[in-house]
């Protein structure tokens, strides 16, 4: 969602923190804007669209100072317009926002009885305005922030900026992730640690509740209650590479690629010496039931894995979206394993839904992308996933990631529970060991699913059909396809075809079948003629016994190496990836920053 940056520095502030929001652009956004401090002036500079636009207007209009803030707006309250714009200020205060103010309404009626009238749609507005209306009784800029803050319900990261006050930030956490940096005389504060990476490697999180004090000097952090407190300094080892685009045309397209180098060493991470390297005190052994819970990309995933459990290990295993999960009050056994799975480790909805579950099962365990992050902090076991750092705003290599480190937990669970032995396990472990060189085969099958892709990219509306562990990769690739492509697509189990989505189909109707040669392929192949039978144009992705057998007829065969049937969701995942990739650059949209779409949703 909305990224947040603020520097305390030696040089103009204004260059370094555009640099930084270009770092954030990942997150999505729809307008930008920076404030600064000099010689005691606060003023601003706003723009709807594109960072270039920003950059633009401050080479007309500069922003001198030292001190500043910077953020790159996701609109949620009005709409994308400079006076929307971030940051916020009302007289001597001005303010930067990652969230939601909940009670924003009932504080802006509050403020009206006093004289104080809005001039944008948005709730941070009354954040600046509650800030100078405490400042205007008479206190200082410290404790009006705070007073402030105790009034504001929600989910929120905050940052303050003051009119004569060169050496002061105040930053405030609840909800939302804020990170504070430090340098040699030097201190800053982001929305993540890939904002501050070229700045500094030391880095301080704030915890939930907490706010600071920033000044060049250091910071001061308070806790919820008031006390002081102090929070680990630690060094972010960040792969600058990995946050370039490398010669690709975008990092989706990279991160693509990426997949088989970076699944190859987290396969090597977890699975030292041809044995399973989890973290110790993991008992599947005894469960009743597994909860997965998740958002987006993520959930399928849980999805995915809810085969693997239920097949290989035989627990009962639940999948829940995040957003619903708790509102459901779902009862959760005490002998049960509650999972949350989240590329960024902030996503709102799932790490509310953790802390539902927090104390009601036996243990909460983690898969995340970022080992510091809320989620990961929360559970009592975190299992990082290894991907890197992903830019693109859909979810690629961070998928096949989670779908990697959720299998090997299935694996745990099955050798446990004596579904499987050794000799099974070791077997398990040398088809994933050479998962990387089949990803790779696939991604050299590129020209011709970019082919197929351009074609799909024609119609209006796609199906995607999968059966078993496929559905999950048929719901994936659809959402893939429109989030990048803006093309109406949806995921089904074959055979639910006949039960009301036929109804769609005809001759203008693309339907992507995956299907590898496995079990039940002559199910879907049924479900198949069925979709041919009406004039709708197959796109067949499966291995080369597959083609082979039920290729004739279809629109389009795209072959898969073969692959044995456990590993299959993951390797099927680079054509549904390339598919809805190459479709959209057919299509002329913006790959890596779809329209209306945020990489991390810091809110619910």
């Amino acid at each position: 969602m909305c990224g947040i940056v603020g520097v305390l520095g030696h040089h103009e502030v204004a260059p370094i923190l555009v640099e930084a929001l270009k770092r954030l652009e990942y997150r999505g956004y729809d307008s930008a804007g920076i404030a600064t401090v000099n010689h005691g002036r606060l003023d601003r500079r706003r723009a709807v669209g594109k960072l270039v636009n920003l950059s633009d207007l401050l080479v007309h209009d500069p922003l001198p100072g030292k001190a500043g803030i910077g953020h790159t707006r996701w609109a949620t309250h009005g709409a994308a317009t400079v006076v929307n714009a971030h940051p916020h200020r009302s007289g001597p205060v001005a303010v930067v926002h990652n969230g939601i103010i909940e009670n924003f309404r009932e504080l802006r009626s509050e403020l009206a009885a006093r004289g104080l009238t809005c001039e944008t749609e948005t709730d941070t507005e009354t954040v600046v305005m509650l800030t100078r209306s405490y400042i205007d009784a008479g206190m200082a800029p410290r404790a009006a922030a705070v007073a402030a803050l105790k009034r504001l319900e929600g989910a929120f990261a905050l940052l303050f900026l003051f009119d004569g006050e060169e050496n002061l930030m105040v930053a405030a956490r609840k909800g939302s992730p804020l990170a504070i940096g430090y340098g040699e005389g030097e201190m800053f504060v982001g929305s993540d640690a890939i904002a501050l990476a070229p700045m500094t490697d030391r880095i301080t999180y704030l915890d939930e509740g907490d706010y600071a004090f920033v000044t060049r000097e250091g910071v001061e952090i308070h806790d919820a209650a008031g006390r002081h407190a102090n929070r680990e300094v630690m060094r972010i080892q960040l792969d600058q590479a990995r946050i370039e685009k490398a010669g690709f045309k975008h990092f989706m397209a990279k991160e693509i690629a990426e997949q088989p180098v970076v699944l190859a060493d987290a396969v090597k991470h977890y699975t030292a010496g041809g044995r399973l390297n989890l973290p110790q005190g993991l008992d599947f052994g005894g469960l009743d039931r597994l909860t997965l819970v998740a958002c987006g990309t993520a959930s399928y995933a849980c999805l995915t894995a809810k085969y693997w459990f239920e097949s290989l290990a035989g627990l009962p295993c639940e999948v829940d979206i995040g957003s619903e999960f708790r509102y459901r009050e779902p009862p959760l056994p005490e002998n049960s394993y509650a999972i949350f799975v989240s590329q960024s480790g902030e996503t709102a909805d799932t790490l509310a839904a953790l802390r539902y579950a927090a104390g009601k099962v036996a243990k909460v365990l983690a898969i995340v992308n970022v080992p510091t992050s809320s989620i990961a902090r929360e559970a009592d076991v975190a299992l990082p996933i290894l991907a890197g750092v992903e830019v693109g705003v859909a979810s690629t290599k961070a998928f096949t990631c989670q779908l990697h480190v959720l299998l090997l937990l299935a694996l745990q669970a099955a050798r446990q529970r004596g579904r499987i032995d050794d000799e099974a396990l070791t077997r398990h472990l040398a088809d994933l060991a050479a998962l990387p060189g089949l990803m790779n085969q696939a991604l050299s099958r590129e020209p011709s699913i970019a082919v197929a892709a351009a074609a799909v990219a024609e119609a209006q509306d796609v199906l995607f059909l999968g059966r078993g562990a496929m559905f999950p990769l048929a719901l994936e690739g659809a959402l893939k396809l429109k989030e990048i492509s803006y093309i109406h697509a949806e995921g089904y189990a074959s055979g639910e075809l006949k039960h009301g989505p036929i109804a769609l189909i005809d001759k203008t109707v693309p339907v992507i079948v995956l299907a590898p040669r496995d079990r039940l392929f002559d199910k879907t192949v049924s479900n198949m003629q069925e979709v041919m039978a009406r004039h709708g144009k197959v796109v067949l992705v499966t291995d080369p016994a597959g083609a082979k057998e039920a290729g004739e007829g279809t629109w389009k065969v795209l072959t898969m190496p073969e692959a044995p049937a456990l590993l299959a969701p993951i390797l099927y995942a680079i054509p549904a990836q390339l598919l809805a990739y190459h479709a959209a650059i057919a299509k002329g949209t913006d790959v890596d920053q779809p329209r209306n779409l945020a990489k991390s949703v810091t809110v619910e």
